[in-house]
């Protein structure tokens, strides 16, 4: 089995395979609640193939074998509209970090590890864009399993095994459970510059 991670630039049809239909009509996701909720269910499609068509893309796609297999949604914080008026998810600093959150593996390609391999995925086209740190705002799980709705913004320990560390709490809650900033630097110095 081979299995690699490539920018969904370009790719609109394998992100559209992932996130459950390639009909532009169709109600759903299309993951764009972060980046612009108030779209029409109608518009969702066209606003995604148009982000799939501009550099650097609005995430990664995870292959297995050549088939598309799931998805990471990853840019840079000030793309996503709701971060930035979030009430929930605080601010850990000034700077604009890559934010990593969503996941989406289509089920036939699920309990495979490909969530961690999505993270390093996303972590290394953010690096490649010039990211100095990377955030995600994942669920505390205290030990118990998470439900598929729930896990889509991650757990706390896919991503501390993915090297995040834990940077501030949150108010937010994804299935009733608690959510926490984690960040990863990527640059050296990064995390002390303007202190």
């Amino acid at each position: 089995m081979v299995i690699d991670v490539r920018p969904a630039l370009g790719r609109f049809d394998d992100f559209a395979t992932v996130v459950g239909t390639r009909r532009p009509d169709a109600e759903g996701c299309w993951c764009v609640a972060y980046r612009d909720s108030s779209l029409p269910n109608d518009a969702r499609a066209g606003f995604m193939r148009e982000q799939c068509a501009t550099d650097p893309g609005p995430g990664v796609l995870a292959y297995v074998d050549d088939e598309v297999a799931g998805w990471c949604s990853v840019a840079p914080r000030s793309t996503y509209r709701r971060l930035m008026r979030s009430r929930t998810i605080p601010f850990v600093d000034d700077r604009d970090p890559w934010s990593v959150v969503c996941f989406v593996v289509r089920p036939r390609f699920r309990r495979q590890g490909l969530m961690h391999v999505l993270l390093e995925g996303a972590v290394a086209h953010a690096r490649a864009h010039g990211a100095q740190v990377v955030e995600g705002y994942p669920v505390e799980t205290g030990g118990t399993r998470v439900d598929v709705i729930s896990g889509y913004v991650g757990t706390v320990d896919l991503f501390e095994a993915g090297g995040f560390e834990v940077a501030a709490p949150t108010t937010g809650r994804s299935g009733h459970r608690p959510r926490v900033v984690v960040r990863r630097w990527l640059a050296s110095g990064a995390r002390d510059e303007g202190r």
